[in-house]
């Protein structure tokens, strides 16, 4: 197998939940799991989460989850997608930014037993096509596959939720916020003024508008990317309690730990033993 086609490949993994699985290993990936019996229990943004059969888990950061732990029986279909095979698909809708930030709100979709078939079916072609490399036009078959997939879930995440696809102004510009709170433009210490000067918005407007698209004002979204940078420091070994507190601004351990226990209900010397 050449490089191109290990790269390939690589846009389209199958992982084995059972035993358990730590989703941050995935940095950079996102994570589909459709439960289909047993349970997985797992917290998301500092919110507990188990999951049965009929639920769908999409995790569009995994930087923003805990370990996962699985029940004996259960019977998980799981996979692992890198963002840029997604984004190489090119789909022409704005709901994929809609879905995106409500899927960081709540992660998991109840289906219904037709749409858990449907779903059970498109990774099953999926999961099988993975296995079995050589095709001529393997990466366009597998993209056209993964589409058919996502645009079955935009539908029934929109039915569930009765969201619908933003204007395109008001998403370009909710898109280059979110953008910026990804690659950690001004801290969360500057509010939401700092991001609406460098979009050349109001911060009334700024606000506004992610309330829109989001059902949530802009601040939520910089505290929450703002948590983000805390648990992704948190993950970094090389790196003391103190050290990480005074590189976010705390004037102390004790502050940072209880602005810490406040959001993500344990201290951070507890999120880092994995006592969630």
């Amino acid at each position: 197998m050449g490089l191109a086609e290990d790269e390939e490949m690589a846009g389209i993994e199958f992982v084995d939940i059972a035993g358990g699985y730590d989703p941050r290993l995935g940095q950079g990936r996102v994570l589909h799991m459709l439960c289909l019996g047993g349970g997985m229990s797992f917290s998301f943004g500092g919110v507990a989460y188990n999951v049965g059969a009929g639920d769908y888990v999409i995790m569009p950061d995994t930087s923003f989850a805990s370990p996962i732990s699985a029940s004996a029986d259960c019977n998980c279909m799981a996979m692992s997608l890198s963002e840029a095979f997604v984004a190489s698909m090119a789909l022409r809708s704005n709901y994929g930014l809609v879905g995106h930030l409500s899927l960081l709100q709540n992660p998991v979709m109840r289906l219904t037993e037709a749409q858990c078939r449907t779903c059970c079916e498109v990774m099953g072609l999926l999961a099988d096509r993975v296995g079995r490399p050589g095709h001529l036009f393997r990466k366009e078959m597998m993209g056209h596959l993964l589409m058919v997939h996502i645009l079955d879930l935009y539908d029934i995440h929109a039915r569930s939720n009765s969201l619908q696809q933003p204007m395109e102004r008001a998403a370009l510009i909710v898109r280059d916020f979110i953008s910026m709170l990804y690659d950690g433009g001004p801290t969360a210490r500057n509010g939401v003024a700092a991001y609406a000067s460098r979009l050349c918005v109001t911060p009334h407007y700024l606000t506004e508008v992610c309330r829109s698209v989001s059902g949530r004002p802009a601040s939520y979204w910089i505290e929450r990317f703002a948590m983000r940078e805390v648990v992704m420091l948190l993950a970094r070994r090389d790196l003391t309690l103190t050290s990480i507190a005074e590189r976010l601004g705390f004037l102390s351990l004790s502050y940072f730990s209880r602005y810490v226990r406040s959001r993500l209900g344990i201290t951070p010397s507890e999120y880092r033993s994995g006592r969630f």
